[in-house]
């Protein structure tokens, strides 16, 4: 694996977050604060999060809240905004946009939004500090999601640094596609890790997620034969990789293991077309099926005769 340089706390700057969801009961175990870093290297075409993946600011739009006053239009320095069609919902000209953030200030009615804000360390770890009460009583801490936390590797461990050093347990919930040191250093950061396994053909997998899965293989690998605790999470989609081959190749691979500890089995929702459609996106929208109640029985239950603890959402 090559090497990379990871600063310290002190001098990790600013992280780029999209939400801080307190009070999460699938993200780990207990009740849990999830931090969403933005910031993706895969592009899965059934993600309902479409505002995670870019690495910069976006501007969401969400015109069933516009209220046509078109404050916005008045206040935006680029002229980027303009009333819609039949004075319909604003409408943003994004190669003008520069992201200044006037317009979601001045919009009353929430229909404008920055996704994401820079936030440090001891800010995050202070916002996090305030559920520790939950924590504690639940066996519960922080868990990094994203997008891909390690996307910003520097930033992330020394939050799991910093999180640790006040005695808070941590969870990295990561697609496992990151520079091997980087992994092994936030994983030896952290409590436990969360690891996304989607597709075991490399062919497929770059199909429907725009990467080979082969650093995400050789990274589990790496990460089980330390030790770490692991936590296997699976989303399901019928027809991607619900299929009899796909799963019986995920458990012959998982049972090489020892460190994997669990499998979450996570059935496919169809949200997120709203997000896509507020970010001008809708082109890389798709609609996928969840597999049936049968069928996650099925996978359910292959899973458990395996060995494995298998939980059925997380």
């Amino acid at each position: 694996m090559s090497r990379i340089k990871i600063k310290s706390r002190q001098g990790t700057g600013k992280g780029l977050i999209f939400d801080v969801k307190r009070f999460a009961v699938h993200d780990g175990p207990g009740i849990r604060t999830t931090i969403f870093f933005k910031g993706c290297p895969l592009h899965c075409l059934w993600c309902h999060n479409p505002e995670s993946i870019a690495r910069g600011l976006e501007l969401m739009v969400r015109s069933s809240r516009c209220t046509r006053c078109y404050s916005c239009v008045a206040v935006c320095p680029k002229k980027a905004l303009s009333p819609g069609p039949k004075n319909g919902p604003v409408v943003v000209d994004r190669a003008k946009c520069d992201l200044c953030g006037i317009c979601a200030e001045t919009c009353v009615s929430d229909a404008l939004e920055i996704v994401g804000r820079r936030m440090t360390v001891s800010e995050l770890a202070d916002e996090a500090a305030r559920d520790r009460l939950f924590f504690d009583q639940s066996g519960g801490g922080v868990t990094l999601s994203g997008g891909e936390p390690l996307a910003q590797p520097a930033f992330a461990i020394a939050l799991l640094e910093e999180l640790r050093a006040r005695g808070i347990r941590t969870a990295l919930d990561t697609s496992g596609l990151a520079n091997g040191d980087v992994l092994l250093r936030a994983s030896a950061a952290a409590d436990l890790i969360l690891y996304d396994l989607k597709i075991m053909d490399d062919a497929a997998h770059r199909r429907w997620t725009g990467v080979s899965n082969a650093l995400i293989f050789d990274n589990l690998r790496h990460l089980s034969a330390l030790g770490t605790p692991v936590w296997i999470r699976i989303p399901l989609m019928a027809g991607v990789n619900d299929g009899d081959e796909n799963i019986a190749a995920s458990i012959a691979f998982l049972k090489t293991l020892p460190a994997v500890r669990r499998v979450d089995l996570l059935k496919y929702h169809k949200g997120g077309q709203e997000k896509y459609k507020n970010l001008d996106q809708m082109s890389a929208f798709r609609i996928f099926e969840p597999p049936s109640e049968d069928r996650m029985e099925t996978i359910r239950r292959a899973f458990a005769e395996a060995g494995f603890n298998v939980s059925l959402g997380g």
